[in-house]
């Protein structure tokens, strides 16, 4: 995956995210890309983006290297990639902050709303601007 670090984000493994094998669940890894990926909208977006627009997913590839435990610190690390029409492509990198191995890499594809109607929208300057 190219890298264009353009957010980081600091998750910390709670004992609800560990599984019967004693590691992050693999849903909950997806659970923390969609917090890193809101974290940095969150951030980025102007009130008034917020207002106007919402985000869905319509596609997750995720790569599973390496399991996190309770209390891991993980850094969330995500950057967008090409936009056609309404879908955004978001790259996601889960990394353990102890020791630098990658936990999950991730491409998922997003789909902009407009917050009115729930329907798809064109993604326009006013949000390549801020991402």
């Amino acid at each position: 995956m190219g890298e264009s670090i353009s957010f980081r984000h600091t998750i910390l493994v709670a004992a609800s995210d560990i599984d019967d094998m004693g590691h992050v669940n693999n849903v909950v890894y997806v659970r923390y890309i969609q917090e890193v990926a809101a974290a940095h909208w969150a951030q980025v977006a102007s009130e008034e983006l917020k207002e106007k627009y919402l985000w869905v997913v319509l596609h997750h590839e995720i790569d599973y290297r390496n399991p996190a435990f309770l209390s891991d610190e993980i850094i969330g690390e995500t950057w967008v990639g090409e936009h056609q029409g309404a879908r955004f492509e978001r790259f996601v990198k889960l990394t353990s902050s102890s020791s630098g191995k990658i936990l999950v890499e991730s491409k998922t594809v997003w789909c902009m709303l407009d917050a009115e109607t729930g329907r798809p929208v064109r993604i326009g300057d006013d949000v390549l601007g801020v991402l």
